[in-house]
Order: structure tokens, then C-alpha cells, then sequence
């Protein structure tokens, strides 16, 4: 069942996404942000995390998580440290999918040449 959940809540997000892609003049990069401006605010109330019990990985995957930890990080870290635990919390659940982004993308632009 766990699976079920996990396909419906991922191809729902894709579902919104490329719905609003279709009839609106954003671009993907609009919508990026906007989903993880999203995914940012359901976190910010605790109901991200009820998504994530219901879907696992489906709820992990899409770009809202990324949102849900940039703030279940600052969160978490602004219990403990105030203000600096607020600001620094927000890379810690996310660091390493910065780090590999950054790399990737480096090694990535050593191998393709850019179009015109």
C-alpha cells in the first residue's frame, strides 16, 4: 500500500506541476520555487510530515521536500540555538544534496559545451 501512496502523492506534485505549466506563462523554474515555497509552508505547521507517514519515499522525492527541510532544519536547530540555530539549521538536513548538486554540475560542465 505504501507503494500505492507513494505514486499517487509524486504524480499528484507532477500532476500540479505540469498542469500549471500548461496554462500559465511560468517557466520551470517558477514553478520549482514555487513548490518549494510550498513545500516550505506545509512543513512550517506539521503537515508535511503527516504526508511523508502517508506516502514514505513518494513524499521525500519531489521537490517540496526540499522546502519541508530547509525549514524542519532551521526549526529544529532554532529550539536549540535560537537565532544562529535558525540560519545555520537550514543546510544541515540539506547539505549534502547541495554538495552533490554543486559537484555534479561542475563536473558536468567540464564535459558538455554550452549552445549558443
Amino acid at each position: 500500500m505504501i507503494y500505492l501512496n507513494a505514486f499517487i502523492f509524486a504524480g499528484t506534485i507532477c500532476l500540479i506541476g505540469q498542469i500549471i505549466l500548461d496554462n500559465t506563462k511560468l517557466t520551470a523554474g517558477h514553478i520549482t520555487s514555487l513548490f518549494v515555497c510550498v513545500g516550505a509552508f506545509l512543513d512550517t505547521f506539521s503537515i508535511y510530515d503527516k504526508f511523508v507517514l502517508w506516502a514514505g519515499g513518494g513524499a521525500l522525492v519531489p521537490i517540496t521536500s526540499f522546502g519541508h527541510l530547509l525549514i524542519h532544519g532551521a526549526l529544529q536547530k532554532a529550539n536549540e540555538f535560537g537565532l544562529i540555530g535558525l540560519l545555520s539549521g537550514m543546510f544541515d538536513l540539506t547539505a549534502t544534496g547541495i554538495i552533490s548538486a554543486i559537484i555534479i554540475s561542475f563536473f558536468l560542465s567540464l564535459i558538455f559545451n554550452p549552445k549558443d
